[in-house]
């Protein structure tokens, strides 16, 4: 047992019998740590691996308040923190011998346990996520509208969404998404579960593109939405966007979510005007060993 009264364990559906109430209970939120969980229980089942990752939940009073997930590849995720309960989990972890290559979660609770892993291990920590995230509230269609129209992809389209996808990455420096698209690994990459409609012209040219997280707890995420440069200022990216969004409002979704950067005020104004209201803004930092400073 884990100070605070943390209980660890490999077992994922155990884990979730007894906290997928509290992380169902804000789905926008705790939206990364949802699909996170989800992605490792699916993996874990078709593979038949019993040890998918490391789940903890922090119980009080009988009521779990927080959990964290650690991934094989060292991602650690949290939900809401105090410093003191950062710094207890980090002194654990320590102590068990797991070794975060990077933990993501709301800036308060991410900064906390990045300063405290600094200081229970000496790993440097180095700031390469921040985001807003936003929860969709009344759903509006751009005005004007561009002229073409939004359609799921099949099979055919495989090729086209795996080179856009590769352009985003270049575009928001993720390295690690690069590596595994080069290498063939899709479904391990954060786009091998998603559901991918472009936005096409009239004459059936797509220009931009939007993607959907399966639903998890009610929640559905729009990641990524993609237009090439010599494509953007159109409102393409409005319009597929919209098209996703009401998809799954469609579908059930109770939280529809977004991540923005917070440096790009087109975009944020953007999901504003269709709708999307801000929640809560987020970060991620990798550590690098002692060595290297």
């Amino acid at each position: 047992m884990l100070p605070d009264d943390w209980y660890p364990t490999h077992d994922v559906d155990g884990f979730l019998g007894r906290a997928g109430g509290f992380l169902s209970s804000r789905p926008a939120l705790h939206n990364t740590v949802l699909t996170d969980i989800e992605k490792l229980r699916s993996r874990g089942a078709a593979e038949q691996d019993a040890e998918a990752g490391v789940f903890g939940r922090l119980e009080a009073g009988g009521e779990v308040r927080a959990v964290f997930y650690l991934t094989p590849r060292g991602r650690l995720g949290l939900t809401p923190l105090s410093a003191e309960q950062t710094d207890a989990l980090a002194a654990r972890l320590a102590d068990l011998g797991h070794s975060p290559a990077n933990v993501v979660a709301d800036r308060d609770t991410a900064d906390a346990f990045a300063e405290s892993w600094r200081r229970h291990t000496g790993a440097v920590p180095e700031l390469f996520w921040r985001t807003h995230l936003y929860r969709l509230g009344t759903l509006t269609a751009p005005r004007p509208s561009p002229e073409g129209r939004g359609r799921r992809t099949s099979g055919k389209d495989r090729a086209h969404v795996v080179r856009w996808c590769r352009e985003f990455c270049v575009d928001v420096g993720e390295q690690h998404s690069i590596d595994l698209i080069d290498a063939g690994s899709w479904d391990d990459s954060r786009f091998g579960d998603r559901h991918f409609t472009l936005w096409e012209t009239p004459q059936g040219t797509p220009v931009a593109m939007a993607a959907a997280t399966p639903a998890v707890g009610g929640m559905v995420r729009v990641d990524p939405v993609y237009t090439p440069a010599h494509l953007r200022g159109r409102g393409y990216a409005g319009a597929v966007t919209v098209e996703v969004s009401g998809a799954a409002l469609a579908a059930g979704a109770t939280d529809v979510v977004l991540f923005t950067d917070p440096d790009n005020p087109t975009s944020n104004a953007l999901y504003r005007r269709i709708g999307y209201v801000h929640v809560a803004d987020f970060a991620g930092y990798r550590f690098a060993p002692p060595a290297r400073r």
